[in-house]
């Protein structure tokens, strides 16, 4: 499986020669193989390795398991970062869910030891079932073709090299290796969205539907993201013909060109201008999306919108204005 692994990560650039590598290792089957395998490509892929473990202090079992990632790391001489947060009351606080607050907790993290360690590639141990499983829950959420895509191999400095790996074949080095993973019981427990997707939707799909649902979604997947490539590669092609001037906090476009264009194409160009300037779009919703674009087809008088209290989009003798307002 490693060779299968290295090839992965060639074929997808995912790791260059002389790159500080962090892992981010829970202890569980799938970090766990993870680390072994990059500890063992280390000398092929040039590479300097770290791990970084976080302690959700929710489990009884949370400090044994970091017990066990630091005492892997110890004996093969890697170095190992360690933080606690009380990941309940983070979630009570910031009033989101407790996956949410975990997640944040840990990505915050990991790109804290980056920044100060000059690291430049995060790894995370995704496989091709939570491939299918988010994919499914994108889904069931009501997403739009860019959901399709569901988890990336490489997006920034994250990468997953265990992205084409099955679940099953990874618990399966694991034992050959004789890894002794950590087992997170949680799993097993359906109060979570995608426990009750792998738990429960994906086995049923498994023996009613499609045995090879898992792969089958994996394709889908590999598809989107193809077509989401040269969508992109679109959008910016007519954002560069619509643009009139563009600064840190305030875009404008010719409402007139914009017009013209195909709806797709029109929302699309919105996202794109959102994230030009914020560097996401998590404010913006279908309902904002099609209330600038009336605004701009319409053209009627001097009119403005503003989704939220971040963004005016202003219209103007055809000139449309996408304005920061903080």
């Amino acid at each position: 499986m490693e060779k299968l692994v290295l090839d992965y990560i060639k074929k997808n650039n995912l790791i260059a020669e002389n790159d500080k590598v962090l892992v981010a290792v829970s202890g569980g089957p799938d970090s766990i193989c993870l680390l072994n395998i990059l500890y063992n490509l280390k000398s092929d892929l040039k590479i300097e390795l770290f791990v970084a473990h976080v302690n959700h202090l929710i489990r009884n079992e949370a400090k044994s398991d970091a017990e066990f990632v630091k005492e892997y790391c110890e004996n093969r001489g890697i170095k190992f970062f360690y933080k606690e947060y009380n990941i309940k009351e983070k979630a009570k606080v910031e009033k989101i869910s407790v996956e949410e607050a975990g997640r944040n907790a840990r990505y915050g993290f990991f790109e804290e030891i980056a920044k100060e360690y000059n690291i430049n590639k995060i790894a995370i141990g995704h496989n091709k079932n939570d491939l299918a499983e988010t994919l499914i829950m994108n889904i069931i959420r009501g997403t739009g073709t860019q959901g399709l895509k569901a988890i990336l191999n490489k997006n920034g400095i994250y990468i997953r090299p265990l992205l084409d790996i099955s679940r099953e074949k990874i618990e399966e080095y694991c034992e050959k290796n004789n890894l002794k993973p950590r087992i997170d019981l949680t799993n097993f427990e359906n109060n979570y969205t995608r426990n009750k997707i792998r738990n429960i939707v994906i086995p049923y799909l498994k023996e009613e539907f499609n045995p090879n649902i898992v792969e089958t979604l994996t394709r889908l997947s590999k598809i989107a993201i193809e077509e989401q490539d040269f969508i992109n590669m679109e959008v910016e092609k007519y954002y560069n013909e619509i643009v009139i001037n563009e600064e840190e906090n305030s875009i404008k476009i010719e409402g007139k060109k914009f017009s013209k264009l195909h709806i797709a194409i029109k929302k699309r160009i919105i996202l794109y201008i959102i994230n030009k300037l914020f560097g996401n779009t998590k404010q913006i919703e279908k309902k904002h999306i099609e209330d600038i674009i009336k605004l701009i087809d319409n053209n009627i008088g001097n009119k403005y919108l503003t989704p939220n209290k971040n963004l005016k989009i202003s219209i103007r003798k055809g000139i449309v204005v996408f304005n920061k307002t903080y």
